[in-house]
């Protein structure tokens, strides 16, 4: 599966799991970390528990990898690093504070309207 499709497919399942205000930021030109930024807000600290598990689901079905992700409780802030991706999930708190994407106001940016 190309990673195009495969960043949607996690699109698709943080959304039909309720997540807010998902954006994509494309950092492969501004950024040697990864490729990709899937940034997310969760609800409530059971929902992002929900969204992480959701996606670590997805990565295992599919045989890729995981190189970190948070494995804790009570975070504002929870990583799922894939290696050319890492999707980051918010408590609404936490994405107010930590303001990623004011960080990276020179990679594309993308709404989930956009890619799905």
């Amino acid at each position: 599966m190309k990673l195009e499709n495969f960043i949607r497919e996690i699109l698709r399942v943080i959304d039909k799991k309720d997540a807010r205000d998902i954006v994509v930021l494309d950092v492969a030109e501004v950024s040697n970390l990864t490729s990709y930024f899937i940034i997310a807000t969760a609800n409530s600290e059971p929902h992002m528990e929900a969204l992480r598990d959701a996606v670590l689901e997805l990565l295992e079905k599919n045989n890729l990898p995981v190189i970190y992700y948070d494995k804790g409780r009570g975070y504002d802030w929870m990583v799922i690093d894939g290696g050319h991706f890492i999707v980051h999930l918010f408590s609404e708190k936490g994405r107010d504070f930590y303001s990623l994407e004011d960080l990276w106001l020179n990679a594309k940016r993308y709404t989930v309207e956009e890619l799905l």
